[in-house]
């Protein structure tokens, strides 16, 4: 399953980036959706790269369907690399591995200065191998979790912002 989603923040790309470059921020995001244990790993971050690995524990309400063959409790390893590009945008990729579970998000970001501000472009990609009710699953997860989740990141970081 593919999901898009897009938001423009109020203040200039750098302002944006550094607000990603902090550990901080990473945490209080994914605190403010529910998520627990949140622990920044990895954060390696110079003028023209960024990597932020991150760990969390989402529970989520499954569906009958899905009980059998996934958990409502997951801990997710999520891996974020940036890089400058010289017009002052930056891209990006994701991975995020949900540990122990069939399941695996990944996808790419951009951020790119606009009139209003800096726009953020996501697109992920989410993969359920999980046999027959695999499509069933990722279609579930894609509309009750991912999306919600996106949606969730967009507005803590406008309001971070001051958007």
């Amino acid at each position: 399953m593919r999901l898009e989603g897009s938001q423009v923040y109020p203040v200039p790309v750098d302002e944006v980036m550094a607000m990603f470059r902090d550990g901080t921020a990473t945490v209080e995001r994914y605190e403010s959706m529910g998520h627990r244990d949140v622990e920044v790993v990895e954060l390696d971050a110079d003028d023209d790269t960024v990597r932020i690995v991150s760990t969390r524990v989402v529970d989520v309400d499954l569906p009958g369907f899905a009980k059998k063959a996934l958990t409502p409790t997951n801990t997710m390893k999520q891996t974020d690399e940036w890089r400058r590009h010289d017009d002052g945008s930056w891209s990006g990729t994701f991975a995020v591995d949900v540990q122990g579970a069939p399941v695996h998000i990944d996808g790419s970001m951009k951020l790119a200065p606009e009139a209003e501000g800096a726009r953020h472009e996501v697109t992920l990609e989410l993969k359920v191998k999980i046999p027959i009710i695999g499509g069933k699953v990722a279609d579930w997860v894609g509309k009750n979790d991912a999306q919600p989740t996106l949606d969730a990141e967009f507005a803590f970081n406008a309001q971070r912002l001051g958007g």
